[in-house]
């Protein structure tokens, strides 16, 4: 069954706020106690954040991406995390919106976590002209959001012709 719009939101909030939980309010509360003011209104940040992500705006959505990738994922090398962290929701909206932060290429395997398919399934549609090969090895991150944004519309008009149905 396709994941209903109102799922992906949920999902993706509920994502943000663990991030947000576990990398910037746990050490905070660690090191100086929190009060439940500052709880409450990082969550209401994760929901503007969430619909800003899922928005309509692109450049909304690709600056929200890249500033949490930055704040929650802070380090001096470039971004590169490991390949299930693009199965995520966080992940799954960073690719849809912002493509990967810093490559034009990843890997067949990381291609396959992004994608939700095997790696073998990335190598099928690189031969079949699906995603573009990298002159460099692997695929572009290009071409892996472009696939993962038709599969998804597919999957959206396939649910609006059902319920039309």
């Amino acid at each position: 069954m396709a994941t209903t719009w109102r799922t992906a939101h949920e999902e993706l909030a509920r994502d943000l706020n663990r991030l947000v939980e576990a990398r910037v309010l746990g050490p905070v509360d660690v090191l100086f106690g929190l009060d439940k003011d500052l709880r409450r209104r990082a969550f209401e940040a994760v929901l503007v954040w969430t619909e800003d992500l899922l928005g309509p705006d692109d450049d909304t959505a690709r600056t929200t991406a890249i500033r949490l990738v930055g704040t929650l994922f802070p380090s001096d090398e470039p971004f590169n995390p490991p390949a299930q962290w693009w199965t995520t929701p966080f992940g799954r909206a960073v690719l849809l919106r912002a493509g990967h932060p810093n490559a034009e290429a990843v890997s067949f395997t990381v291609a396959a976590a992004m994608l939700g398919i095997s790696r073998q399934g990335v190598h099928d549609l690189a031969r079949r002209g699906k995603v573009q090969a990298h002159p460099d090895g692997g695929v572009t991150v290009d071409s892996v959001q472009a696939r993962l944004k038709e599969r998804l519309l597919g999957d959206s008009e396939a649910v609006a012709s059902e319920d039309k149905g």
